[in-house]
């Protein structure tokens, strides 16, 4: 049976450290046996169709398969297009006013959600702190380098996590759907 994963690698193509191009970055999920692979934006956003697999298994062989092909070592989650939609279905905001100030933090262990779920009880006026099953989202209306409450999160959970906007998670939605 064929299942539709994104994987989303940490820190690539961030300034001019772990540079890699999406171009090698299709041809690397394709070596493993993925189909269809489509990249979005230069930020090691990948959909692919396979079969159905365990998704840390998939995010496992692409970390090994991108560092072997490009020297680059990335931290990467893989999901399911169904784990996918349920981390957008959670958010508790149904339309943010910008979304490219509106953040999806996604937990490479889900279990760290419980280490989060304090921060979110904190009053980070004007910013907002949700906590969902595998995700957390962020309200920051001064944007992410002004951002108090994910300066928290990030120092918390350091490289277990990468965050993606709010545009980028919507398209990636829309391009598992296809």
């Amino acid at each position: 049976m064929s299942r539709r994963f994104v994987a989303l690698l940490r820190g690539i193509n961030v300034g001019t450290a772990k540079r890699v191009s999406m171009t090698e970055l299709r041809a690397v999920v394709e070596s493993l046996g993925f189909r269809n692979a489509k990249t979005l934006l230069n930020s090691g956003n990948v959909v692919f169709t396979g079969e159905d697999a365990r998704a840390t298994d998939v995010a496992a062989a692409l970390e090994r398969a991108v560092l072997e092909a490009t020297g680059v070592s990335s931290k990467t989650i893989a999901l399911t297009d169904a784990d996918f939609a349920k981390i957008v279905a959670e958010n508790p905001v149904s339309a943010p006013p910008e979304p490219s100030r509106y953040f999806v933090m996604f937990l490479f262990d889900p279990d760290n959600r419980r280490k989060l779920a304090s921060l979110a009880k904190e009053d980070w006026s004007p910013e907002t702190v949700a906590v969902g099953s595998r995700a957390a989202y962020f309200w920051c209306p001064m944007g992410l380098l002004e951002s108090k409450a994910l300066k928290a999160a990030g120092k918390l959970l350091g490289s277990d996590v990468t965050t993606r906007n709010w545009a980028t998670v919507r398209k990636i939605h829309d391009l598992l759907a296809k």
